[in-house]
């Protein structure tokens, strides 16, 4: 299921194996969907539901063992490590729980990071444009000693914006945040989403997945159901 407009990414009969010890553990058992442009997507599940494994592959991080990825009508699944860190530097922004960011490095340069690892021409000024686009151009000379929580996550989706990409991947984007915090980053999901940007969000809080207009939930490697907002009601 996904909305009008051009597929961005479609899975077919997904699936992903990990041997651990003497066993097969089957964390995704044949999943087929697709996610169109500007989609604004919560993946939610439980512990051991394959989410985790999902967002890794959706991310070019990790391949699948059968089935196929097609990321803006291109087969990624079997690319080489090279070809997939080209990808993920170039149409894939990811926003972490613990916010990874360079202790000793100012905010403008932590959004820089990834345009330099790219080479993009231009990096000091795209990334003062991210930074501004999250409201934080009065610290950009900041630390991140020198920033509060809520401060960290949006330099950190600052630096995902620097790359332009096609795609915003927020794993757990709140999880160290408290709530009142918490509910400014997803107003930041949210505008992005407004103007345009793709953004899908793993998360376990049902009222962060009540704020995106469509909700995928895992259960045992499969899609157990795949409803937008409002869908119910």
């Amino acid at each position: 299921m996904s909305s009008n407009g051009d597929k961005l990414i479609e899975l077919i009969d997904l699936e992903k194996t990990y041997r651990v010890g003497t066993e097969l553990v089957r964390a995704l058992r044949g999943i087929t969907l697709a996610i169109a442009e500007n989609e604004y997507v919560a993946i939610m599940g439980p512990s051991g539901s394959g989410k985790s494994t999902m967002m890794n592959i959706l991310g070019c991080l990790d391949i699948p063992t059968g089935g196929t990825y097609c990321l803006r009508g291109q087969d990624v699944s079997k690319l080489s490590q090279s070809k997939l860190a080209r990808i993920r530097g170039r149409q894939i922004g990811f926003v972490f729980q613990s916010f990874e960011l360079l202790p000793r490095t100012t905010a403008l340069k932590n959004v820089q990071l990834p345009l330099m690892y790219a080479q993009v021409p231009g990096k000091k000024k795209r990334a003062a444009a991210a930074l501004e686009r999250v409201g934080l151009t009065d610290r950009a000379h900041h630390h991140p000693n020198q920033l509060s929580g809520g401060q960290k996550q949006r330099v950190a989706i600052a630096r995902a914006l620097a790359q332009e990409p096609d795609i915003i991947l927020a794993d757990e984007p709140t999880g160290n945040l408290d709530s009142k915090t918490g509910d400014e980053i997803m107003e930041v999901l949210d505008d992005l989403h407004t103007e345009g940007q793709t953004v899908l969000v793993v998360t376990h809080e049902e009222y962060i997945a009540a704020r995106c207009k469509r909700v995928i939930r895992l259960m045992d490697g499969l899609v157990e159901s795949d409803v937008r907002n409002g869908d119910a009601s």
